[in-house]
């Protein structure tokens, strides 16, 4: 071993030459005598390998059969020092703390004063598992027999309780340590300051920098870094640019990392623009960007910029040689999987990975988050397993796009699963995969459920960021829980976080779906006393919310206000005012709101013809819907649901010559029936004095399993309450014609449903789905 040129290759031949024979008593104890001659040799780092890796093996059973025979035999080949020093961090290696601590006991009791660095690390351990009466007695014995705390044990200690939520104990121990010689440094500040971001608390943050410099401690890039984060996280990104350019000012010159977090910051807000410019200035100031700004401002432009913008990006990239500083299949993997060209991207990942070209986690965390954002979340799970084999380590984002590709299919229990198998293995799990799940279980209507995470995140101490509470607040506006979500607004601003667009929009679109305009049009206001400008998102709401009162002049009123600020509408804009006066059966108007929307340059789309023919259907003008839906085929756009089931419920209520050939025409366009569809049908049984037939149907239905919705239970119940109060049935010869016609169209119905039931995969146990088809987790 010692002919060897390093320690790792050392190490790794003592390993090898023993292979699985180590669990005899004869092998442990030449082991130690190996330990023992190396020590001799002053290979200390090398001896407390060995120690370990035996330690690990023998456990802690017999650990302390390994001490006794090692202090037994010392004396021959080292000191009492080096012995006990050795099998203390021995211990410490592999986490026994318990044992640590008596190796401790012992030196205080032969006299023998431990090292500074062993005790520091005990103290680490024992911090970490929570043993805090240990941890404070080996403080204490530090203060009163040595070796004296210095800046890195205090560090040490700091770091430990702001990681167990103990903030408190950590700034005593800051101000303590002057009174044993030792000064907080830049690594103390920046501990707690990133302490206090983490908890949400920036304001705090910024007092703790302010003190810093006070106190003539320089603060570092890494310091403003976390603040600057911070702040972004918030939504407070005209603040985080504010300290961007204070720290210039102060000869600091920002770093890549900064750059990236204020880019992502601004596109979090929407505001592409912004970031954009960053990354102009960026290039200008030389300061390399690398692949973590390309995936920033891939995504951006993906996501909320223009698509041709977007396609610029992409093809700028490969001329202008901006990423030359940073791997270069990293980059190229990560444009392939936002160009959508996955399987080449696998392919160059695999290419590279057998040529031992240098790539990072950052490829993979590429084309995992590619495959989860096309549903692919089988793919995204193989590239992580070979993600896993090549040994690197998964990050936060690794995580999130693996539950991201779960969520997008609902895929929620599954999803859950896979969190707390991450959570077990110690994979670093953060807020954002929270808010991923968060979301899926408002899309799922599991309201709480949705409660229950968010509590769980704050139990496991991960505290929500503006993102979460604004994914909070969306659910609960969309669920109809509007106070609950005014009272989740008014705690995210009380506790410093700044509210974005998205998150007034939220907000004010659950007060208008509530019928609450004046409480909407308050938030409104404190928008733009914020700072905020309400944009096409904001209009489109409230307009939405007169339209949903009646109130067709405020409508009007608010969309003459949004030409007034230089906003101009879009197709929503006009099909939602198409669809207010259609509800108000003035359709003289809806039809001139369409011809405004020709004048702007914008064709109607589905939606506006699917609401004009309801809207003509109301008023019992057959005749012009139908017109309607020719000028829809002869335009080239193809009818949805929407389309069919607007007509289907026109057609039972119209006479039945004209029924039944306009029931020809919608078959001969490929007519697909969904629950929709079976209420309307079983609705008109009701309607046109034949409850019988719609339990006789809704009984068919339940025989195949059919997934019945809200509304056709209460159809179904309505039908009963008929059927038991004997309600007289009309009997004329129209009223059985119609009834042949509605079972035919039921029938067409029935038979789909039937033979494209779905089939569902039972799955008892989504723990064991994860064990068995994501091994590497």
């Amino acid at each position: 071993m010692k002919l060897l040129e390093s320690r790792e290759a050392a190490f790794a031949f003592f390993k090898l030459a023993l292979g699985e024979n180590y669990d005899s008593e004869e092998i442990v104890h030449l082991c130690c005598t190996a330990a023992h001659v190396l020590a001799a040799q002053k290979l200390q780092l090398l001896t407390q390998d060995l120690v370990s890796w035996v330690i690990g093996r023998v456990g802690a059973s017999r650990s302390k059969e390994l001490v006794e025979f090692m202090w037994k035999n010392h004396a021959a080949y080292e000191s009492d020092f080096s012995v006990l020093n050795t099998l203390m961090r021995g211990f410490l290696n592999v986490g026994m703390s318990s044992e640590a601590l008596d190796i401790l006991h012992r030196m205080r009791v032969v006299g023998v004063r431990p090292g500074l660095s062993a005790v520091t690390i005990l103290v680490r351990l024992l911090l970490r598992i929570g043993d805090y009466g240990s941890m404070w007695k080996v403080f204490k014995d530090m203060l009163c027999k040595g070796p004296r705390p210095s800046n890195i044990t205090f560090n040490m200690m700091i770091c430990g309780f702001c990681r167990q939520n103990g903030l408190a104990i950590a700034e005593n121990l800051l101000h303590l340590m002057p009174k044993f010689g030792c000064y907080p440094d830049v690594y103390t500040h920046n501990i707690l300051i990133h302490a206090y971001c983490n908890r949400g608390k920036t304001s705090v943050a910024v007092d703790r920098l302010n003190l810093m410099i006070k106190s003539g401690c320089e603060p570092n890039i890494s310091t403003f870094n976390t603040i600057v984060h911070a702040l972004c996280r918030e939504g407070n990104v005209i603040e985080a640019h504010k300290l961007f350019d204070g720290i210039q000012e102060m000869g600091i010159t920002p770093n890549t990392v900064m750059y990236n977090t204020l880019m992502d910051g601004y596109v979090k807000a929407r505001d592409i623009g912004r970031a954009s410019m960053l990354y102009d200035e960026m290039k200008t100031k030389g300061i390399s960007p690398d692949c973590v700004t390309f995936n920033i401002m891939a995504g951006g432009q993906y996501k909320y910029g223009r698509k041709e913008d977007w396609n610029r990006f992409l093809e700028n990239l490969t001329v202008s040689g901006d990423f030359q500083d940073c791997s270069l299949y990293d980059v190229t993997i990560s444009w392939l999987c936002w160009a959508g060209i996955l399987d080449e991207a696998m392919k160059l990942l695999q290419d590279v990975l057998e040529k031992g070209l240098i790539l990072s986690v950052v490829a993979f965390n590429s084309l995992i988050g590619a495959y989860s954002r096309a549903g692919l979340e089988e793919k995204a799970f193989e590239s992580y397993r070979i993600m896993v084999k090549c040994g690197f380590t998964p990050s936060s984002s690794t995580c999130n796009y693996l539950l991201m590709g779960l969520c997008r299919k609902e895929r929620l229990q599954e999803a859950r699963a896979l969190l707390y198998r991450m959570s077990e293995k110690g994979f670093p799990i953060n807020k954002v995969a929270y808010t991923v799940l968060l979301d899926v279980y408002f899309k799922l209507n599991d309201l709480d459920g949705a409660q229950n995470l968010w509590n769980e995140m704050k139990e496991r101490g991960i505290y929500p960021d503006a993102v979460a509470f604004t994914a909070l607040i969306d659910g609960l506006s969309k669920a109809g829980m509007v106070e609950e979500a005014y009272e989740v607004f008014l705690e995210m601003t009380a506790i410093g976080f700044l509210p974005n667009n998205f998150a007034y929009n939220s907000l004010i679109g659950g007060f208008c779906n509530s019928g609450m305009m004046t409480e909407a049009l308050k938030l409104e206001k404190e928008m733009r006393l914020k700072g905020l400008l309400p944009d096409i998102f904001t209009y489109n709401i409230l307009i939405d919310g007169f339209c949903r009162q009646g109130k067709m002049k405020s409508a009007v009123d608010t969309f003459l206000a949004m030409h007034r600020i230089g906003l101009m509408p879009d197709i929503f804009t006009f099909n939602i005012l198409v669809g207010g006066y259609c509800k108000a059966f003035d359709m003289v108007s809806a039809d001139e709101v369409v011809n405004k929307m020709y004048t702007c340059g914008f064709d109607p789309d589905i939606t506006t013809y699917n609401t004009r023919m309801h809207g003509y259907l109301g008023i019992r003008k057959m005749n012009r819907a139908v017109m309607i839906l020719d000028e829809l085929v002869s335009f080239g756009i193809v009818p949805d649901t929407v389309t069919y089931n607007t007509m289907m419920s026109g057609i039972c209520s119209d006479i039945l010559d004209r029924a039944m050939i306009l029931t020809a025409k919608l078959l001969k366009m490929g007519f697909i029936p969904n629950v929709t569809t079976t209420n309307i049908l079983l609705s008109h049984f009701c309607k046109q004095g034949m409850p019988e037939k719609a339990l006789l149907w809704g009984q068919k239905l339940r025989e195949i399993c059919y997934g019945f919705d809200e509304i056709s239970y209460r159809i179904l119940d309505q039908a009963y309450h008929l059927m038991q109060t004997d309600i007289e049935l009309v009997t004329v010869r129209a009223t059985y014609e119609k009834s042949i016609f509605l079972d035919f169209l039921m029938y067409i119905t029935f038979d789909y449903v039937s033979r494209n039931k779905p089939h569902k995969i039972e799955n008892d146990n989504s723990l064991k789905l994860i064990e068995s088809r994501f091994v590497a987790l």
